[in-house]
């Protein structure tokens, strides 16, 4: 696991959207695997301003959805599928054939499952998926005790995680308690993996992610057995980290052509 300390969520995002746009420019039709919440919204927004300055062309880029609500009604605005129509599929010009997700209005929610986990495999799998991390350590919906093979199912939000997710409501009651969300093991056969993390919040997920073993109790952990993993966060998420300075050396040191 590489670990890259930033100055703050800008430096973080340029970083990161930098790193999609060199995946583009090796292969334009790629599989790019996408969150929500706040933390990733830099990495979007610098990635939409290269596409602007012509820097990238994501014409032909592939984006597929990490989780989704089960039971908000269609179009709802908080649905993942609308927030990154908003956030990503039209800042960036690419068409909703393009965008690959899991239907949480299904009636058969099992069957939608299996059937997101055989267009990610139709697709060819996902190239980079962009990854944030909860104040728990969960990674996706996949919540503390979730099963390190796991794939795409139905999960159970804990409390906390509807607590932190209020805010983008009109309060807790509208926080739906069901989702689907890619499995760990889903997750982790995607090529690279690029969790962002900022605020002092994180900074103990982060920790435990990153230097604490590997456990179900903190789900993100298992990013510690994927031979890609980078985690990107900036000063604040990385106050817990015991090795911070070796950290700082060893990406300070690396050639300049690795990227991240």
């Amino acid at each position: 696991m590489e670990v890259v300390i930033v100055a703050d969520a800008a430096a973080g995002g340029e970083l990161v959207a930098g790193a999609v746009a060199e995946l583009i420019a090796r292969k334009p039709d790629a599989l790019f695997g996408v969150a929500t919440g706040s933390t990733p919204l830099p990495v979007y927004q610098a990635l939409a301003a290269k596409a602007a300055a012509g820097e990238v062309d994501t014409s032909r880029l592939q984006v597929c959805q990490l989780d989704e609500y089960v039971g908000l009604p269609a179009g709802h605005p908080e649905s993942y599928r609308a927030v990154l129509k908003r956030e990503v599929l039209e800042p960036l010009g690419i068409p909703e054939e393009q965008f690959l997700g899991p239907d949480g209005g299904a009636a058969d929610l099992p069957a939608a499952c299996a059937a997101y986990e055989e267009q990610l495999a139709a697709a060819g799998g996902v190239d980079l998926q962009l990854l944030g991390i909860g104040t728990d350590g969960h990674i996706g919906f996949n919540e503390p005790i979730s099963s390190l093979a796991s794939r795409t199912r139905i999960k159970t939000l804990t409390e906390r995680t509807r607590v932190d997710n209020a805010r983008f409501f009109n309060g807790l009651d509208e926080v739906p308690r069901h989702v689907i969300t890619q499995g760990i093991g889903t997750i982790l056969q995607a090529r690279h993996l690029v969790l962002l993390a900022t605020g002092a919040g994180k900074a103990e997920a982060v920790a435990a992610t990153v230097e604490g073993p590997v456990s179900s109790l903190v789900p993100a952990s298992a990013l510690q057995l994927h031979p890609h993993a980078t985690v990107v966060v900036d000063e604040a998420a990385a106050q817990q980290l015991k090795l911070s300075d070796y950290y700082r050396v060893t990406f300070a040191s690396k050639p300049a052509w690795q990227g991240i």
